[in-house]
This record gives C-alpha cells, sequence and structure tokens, in this order.
C-alpha cells in the first residue's frame, strides 16, 4: 500500500474509494479467518493499518478545508 506521504496526494474521493475497498478485504478477511482458509494473518493486520493510515489522511483534509 501506499505510503501516507503519497495518498496525501490523492482526492478526496480516491482515498475514499480506497477506504470502501479495505474494508470490503477486512470482512472477506474476517470470514476466511473464520472458515480457516485464510493464508497469511499478517495481511488482516497490514489491511487494518493501510485502512487507518487512509482514514487518517481523509481526516487531516477535512480538518485542512474546514480551517481554510
Amino acid at each position: 500500500m501506499a505510503t501516507a506521504k503519497e495518498l496525501k496526494d490523492l482526492s478526496t474521493d480516491d482515498l475514499q474509494n480506497r477506504a470502501k475497498e479495505l474494508r470490503d478485504t477486512l470482512v472477506q478477511d474476517r470470514l476466511k479467518r473464520r472458515t480457516g482458509s485464510l493464508d497469511s494473518p499478517a495481511e488482516g493486520v497490514q489491511h487494518r493499518r493501510d485502512l487507518a493510515r487512509i482514514l487518517t489522511v481523509l481526516g487531516q483534509k477535512a480538518r485542512a478545508a474546514k480551517a481554510g
């Protein structure tokens, strides 16, 4: 996934789309974990971190737009 620096260059719509995709991926990861077919549990951790990174950048953009 992209770094926070790269994410800051993306538009808000792109970030929201990526966040939605990651949420869907996390749901699939949870289902795979329950059925025992999850290949690597570390992928779920990485997906959560990527989602948090995107949500952080979205929050920063929202605060910047509100302030300026």
